[in-house]
């Protein structure tokens, strides 16, 4: 559960605070997600294209540390 304070009646920050936190979680992308039926096929092509790409990101990112 996610939870705000709003100081000095200043609601415009605490809604900045609160996308910020939602996104941070990726409640924001779940809620994309879940807005249309996704058949088992395409999420199973979804969920291994993710895991390519997250792959690839960390090996590009070890290779600029470790640089092999």
């Amino acid at each position: 559960m996610v939870t705000i304070v709003v100081r000095d009646n200043n609601v415009e920050q605490g809604l900045r605070v609160l996308k910020r936190k939602m996104q941070k979680d990726g409640l924001m992308r779940e809620l994309r997600m879940r807005k249309f039926y996704e058949k088992p096929s395409e999420k199973k092509k979804r969920k291994m294209e993710e895991c390519i790409r997250r792959t690839r990101k960390n090996r590009r990112k070890r290779l600029s540390t470790e640089g092999y």
